[in-house]
């Protein structure tokens, strides 16, 4: 996500720092490059001309150009102007009643239902609700099986409409079931509908009247940009919209959706969705999501992906291994699963702070397949072979080769790989190691 913006602005921010003095002119043609920046993004254009009048307020307010560190400054007042942009931190769903209702609404194809199940996934394992899915989408066909099975996978139930049942009373007889079944919260997916279209807005309505909802979330795809803006804003004019979750932010480029939609709706950001694994949702951060598209990574969001995936005694298992230098291909295996727990390898690395090493990596240039391939090459192998590759010749790399669909240079490629690793491991020190891997847990 922001691959676009934060390549432009990282541009704007090194020439300001090749600068000993930033001039009003320096200032100016500063200023210009990130309104082109934000525009290119697809951020709403009165939110990007009101942005950058406020940006050149402050650096003109704060003697940016006296400073005797001027860039710096001038970084220091994008980042803070951004967070206020961005708005809030999102909150957890607000639990109230009996049952607690949270209503999803907005455009077909958005995902509502993906969502649904996310958020009753969340609720159930995070904090220990019993939710009750309600399969409130009667225009899409098979749109209530659809949610079943996402029930299903997140083991928590669904209440399906009846025949001739339509949504408004689908969503009074929620609360009932909900409350003889024991549910402490209901989340009541609804059918996408164009907010031209009186009817189904009206009968959303009537439904929102029904369910008595604490929460009426609207769920926008990112990647639609100013059409989601434009749909949440005419949805709140309808609606008490209590917040907006923003889904497939990891297909998003440019990110000009999560830049305008509170500032034009008025409506908090609460939640992202990153990804389409059930378990992907995470709660909205601005001062993570600036940090992000300025480069600086989201460190914060990194290590709570880590401590929800890894195994912490797995990890402690593999740095003992790692200090008493007995690290073998097994354990290789084994750390490598460890790493796929936390997502696709391209969403972990843009969490990172693009400095350093980092600065100039191509992300379309990461493999995915790579981790797969040598788990298959290491799988190929003899459980004598992974813990003494010493033995491996060259008949037992190519059956290994022929195992793993690849070729004899890729296992020779894997082993000295793991060599290396293996020396860098035995130059380190103990303690500093296992402190480390004790960090990821």
């Amino acid at each position: 996500m922001f691959e676009g913006l934060q390549t432009r602005l990282d541009e704007v921010m090194r020439r300001l720092k090749g600068e000993t003095k930033i001039t009003p002119e320096v200032l100016d043609a500063a200023l210009r490059q990130i309104r082109l920046a934000l525009l290119e993004a697809d951020v709403n254009f009165r939110v990007v001309k009101a942005f950058v009048k406020r940006l050149r307020e402050r650096a003109e307010g704060q003697e940016v150009l006296e400073s005797l560190s001027p860039a710096q400054q001038v970084i220091k007042i994008v980042r803070d102007e951004m967070i206020d942009l961005l708005g809030e931190s999102g909150g957890e769903l607000r639990i109230a009643g009996s049952p607690s209702v949270t209503m999803l609404c907005g455009l077909q194809g958005s995902g509502k239902t993906t969502t649904a199940g996310k958020l009753a996934l969340r609720l159930r394992k995070k904090f220990g609700r019993q939710p009750l899915l309600v399969a409130g989408d009667l225009q899409r066909a098979a749109a209530f099986e659809q949610l079943v099975q996402v029930g299903a996978q997140v083991d928590v139930p669904v209440l399906t409409p009846e025949p001739g049942e339509d949504v408004v009373a689908l969503a009074a007889r929620a609360r009932v079931t909900a409350k003889n079944r024991g549910h402490d919260v209901v989340i009541l997916d609804t059918a996408g509908r164009l907010h031209i279209d009186s009817d189904l807005m009206d009968e959303v309505k009537r439904a929102a009247d029904a369910a008595q909802p604490t929460e009426i979330l609207f769920v926008a795809d990112a990647m639609t940009g100013q059409d989601a803006v434009k749909s949440a804003q005419a949805f709140g004019e309808a609606l008490a919209l209590t917040g907006i979750v923003l889904t497939k932010i990891d297909g998003d480029a440019r990110g000009g959706a999560a830049l305008s939609i509170r500032t034009v709706t008025g409506v908090p950001l609460r939640f992202l969705g990153t990804g389409e694994k059930l378990s992907e949702i995470d709660l909205f951060h601005p001062e993570r999501m600036t940090s992000r598209i300025l480069g600086m990574g989201d460190v914060l969001s990194l290590i709570e992906r880590a401590e929800q995936g890894l195994d912490a005694e797995e990890s402690e298992r593999l740095a003992n291994r790692f200090v008493r230098n007995q690290f073998t291909l097994d354990d290789l295996r084994a750390q490598l699963l460890q790493i796929r727990k936390l997502g696709p390898l391209t969403q972990v690395l843009d969490l990172l702070p693009k400095v350093g090493p980092m600065r100039n990596l191509d992300m379309s240039a990461v493999d995915e397949k790579e981790f797969r391939r040598i788990e298959a090459i290491i799988n190929s192998m003899t459980p004598k072979e992974r813990s003494h590759p010493q033995i491996l010749n060259g008949k037992r790399k190519r059956r290994i080769a022929r195992g793993s669909g690849t070729r004899v240079q890729d296992v020779n490629q894997l082993l000295k790989q793991y060599q290396m690793m293996k020396k860098m491991m035995k130059g380190m020190q103990g303690g500093m190691l296992r402190k480390a891997m004790k960090g990821l847990r």
